[in-house]
């Protein structure tokens, strides 16, 4: 199954959206963040093992991910979504799509937000906002090197895999990781748990809870 980043897609993600009833985070003394699911032509390939690459430039829709950078003091190397912490006097949106800019030169205007997933309570002490953006066809992206390590535009049909999502059990938890397989790697919650919704509100059209999915020991930091 693949889909094209055109404007039935848009539309349809959308409309999922405003049916979808989006639930928030009432815990107290967390650190608030958003994080921007863009969607965003394949391009020439996600560089990803495991994943083709197409000879010629793709209009197959992908979500933009990163690796973050080495560098950072949080969650370094690991898979995510362009974002960061909620400044004062700023809207969730307005983070998303800041946090954006800065890291991948993405510069997109409020009316490219189609809408709100489930907040996602870290165990790092964060509850993130998945705000959903379209970019469309967007050939160039700029990345902040002391941010992020690498983009990578990986297709929605990799998110459509059999064997996705796979579920860990843990003895830290009653509820088992989960995890999104992505060529011959596997992404993890939280951002795991982000892609999931993604493809079960936007793509499936299911209201799919996922705030309950554990997160590996690795990311509690």
């Amino acid at each position: 199954m693949s889909f094209q980043c055109d404007d039935e897609l848009r539309h349809s993600i959308s409309d999922q959206l405003l049916r979808f009833s989006k639930q928030t985070s009432t815990q107290p003394n967390l650190r608030s963040a958003a994080v921007a699911l863009t969607i965003i032509d394949e391009g020439m390939g996600a560089e990803i093992a495991g994943i083709d690459a197409p000879d010629t430039w793709s209009n197959e829709a992908a979500l933009l991910l990163t690796r973050r950078s080495e560098k950072l003091r949080n969650h370094p190397g690991q898979w995510a979504f362009p974002g960061g912490r909620v400044e004062p006097g700023e809207s969730i949106v307005e983070a998303a799509l800041r946090e954006m800019h800065e890291e991948v030169g993405l510069d997109l205007p409020e009316s490219a937000v189609l809408g709100r997933l489930d907040d996602f309570v870290t165990r790092s002490g964060f509850v993130m906002a998945p705000v959903v953006v379209w970019a469309g066809s967007w050939a160039n992206l700029n990345f902040n090197v002391d941010e992020v390590a690498s983009v990578h535009r990986i297709p929605l049909r990799e998110f459509m895999r059999d064997d996705a999502p796979r579920l860990d059990q843990v003895t830290s938890s009653e509820y088992p990781v989960l995890r999104m397989p992505v060529g011959s790697e596997a992404i993890a919650t939280p951002t795991a748990a982000l892609i999931y919704q993604f493809r079960e509100v936007c793509l499936q059209g299911r209201s799919t809870r996922v705030a309950h999915y554990e997160q590996p020991e690795f990311a509690w930091k």
